[in-house]
């Protein structure tokens, strides 16, 4: 077996033993918070004249689902399920599974979030290489300190800022609800898919805007630290051209980088919760707020899991990925 074979092995299993973990933490952490959804409802029945039977009978019947039995016994039943791919009934969508309601909202989470993410990734790459190459005139400070303010910036606050300029008070030219307007019909069809790209755009900028500031201030790091390599200096004192040595440059400053993106890309399906929550972009991170709200215990435990999992594929991408683009990582893995 190589040495990548017996690593990515390695991760697999850590990455199953904590996925087990975060199910079993998930699990018994929502279920302790205060409040239950269904009883709730009963209580709601009763009150209205009907009999503690009928109630319960009546709000089995809107949920889709009863809980039964012990605390332990319901775990043993969640496990169960959950090796089929089972995660239960949404109490937030009335006998609604909780896969099905994951994967609607993931689809809308995925469009800006990846967007944005790959956007900022770019867009802060460039940028950051010129404010350490310039780090010492006035371009370099002004690239530098608007990275410090926008990765300063709360992404709420930013996004609040994007409403009142482009959909509400100064310049109301793009829809700030939603994901498209609902007198297209959903479909492929080019006026309901010029609908969605309409508003998708101030959450994908908004989103950009708060990530951007964090990658020009990595790599303008990352290309400092470059500087200062003794090949660098080599190639200079032997007089090779300045763009082949900005090439070699950005490339190495660059390798780090793409981890953080890989790990970047694990974390998408959170979603900017407070992006979507202002937009009321019905996204995972939107999602998830609402089953916290409405103590939707199986839609929350769904929601953890699923964003657990893609952070974990995306460590295991992050490590395999640079061992592959970096000679030096790889050939030390081989030796050992």
């Amino acid at each position: 077996m190589t040495a990548i074979a017996r690593r990515l092995a390695g991760h697999l299993a850590r990455g199953l033993v904590m996925i087990l973990v975060v199910a079993t933490v998930s699990f018994f952490v929502v279920r302790s918070i205060p409040g239950d959804p269904v009883a709730a409802m009963v209580e709601k029945y009763v009150q209205q004249g009907m009999d503690p039977a009928t109630a319960a009978h009546a709000a089995q019947v809107m949920y889709g689902f009863a809980p039964k039995g012990t605390l332990w016994e319901q775990y043993l039943q969640y496990m169960g399920g959950l090796l089929h791919f089972d995660l239960g009934v949404s109490v937030t969508n009335p006998g609604k599974p909780v896969t099905e309601v994951l994967f609607e909202a993931s689809k809308w989470t995925v469009l800006p979030v990846l967007v944005g993410t790959l956007l900022s990734f770019l867009v802060g790459i460039i940028l950051g290489v010129f404010a350490a190459i310039k780090r010492k005139g006035k371009l370099g400070d002004l690239l530098a300190i608007t990275g410090s303010l926008l990765h300063g910036v709360p992404q709420y606050v930013l996004a609040l800022f994007m409403v009142i300029i482009f959909a509400t008070a100064v310049w109301p030219i793009l829809p700030d609800q939603g994901v498209a307007d609902i007198l297209f019909e959903p479909g492929w069809n080019p006026e309901y898919i010029g609908s969605v790209v309409e508003h998708a755009i101030l959450p994908v900028v908004t989103y950009a805007l708060s990530a951007y500031g964090g990658w020009i201030l990595a790599m303008k790091s990352s290309v400092v630290t470059v500087l200062g390599d003794d090949f660098i200096l080599a190639a200079e004192l032997r007089g090779m051209k300045r763009s082949v040595v900005f090439r070699y440059i950005a490339r190495n400053a660059i390798l780090p980088l793409f981890t953080i993106l890989a790990l970047s890309l694990g974390t998408l399906l959170g979603g900017a919760v407070f992006i979507e929550r202002i937009f009321n972009y019905p996204g995972l991170g939107y999602t998830l707020i609402e089953s916290v709200t409405n103590r939707d215990f199986a839609l929350m435990g769904g929601a953890f899991l699923l964003i657990t999992v893609s952070v974990i594929i995306a460590n295991i991408v992050a490590d395999l990925f640079y061992s592959v683009i970096d000679p030096r990582v790889r050939s030390g893995s081989e030796g050992s």
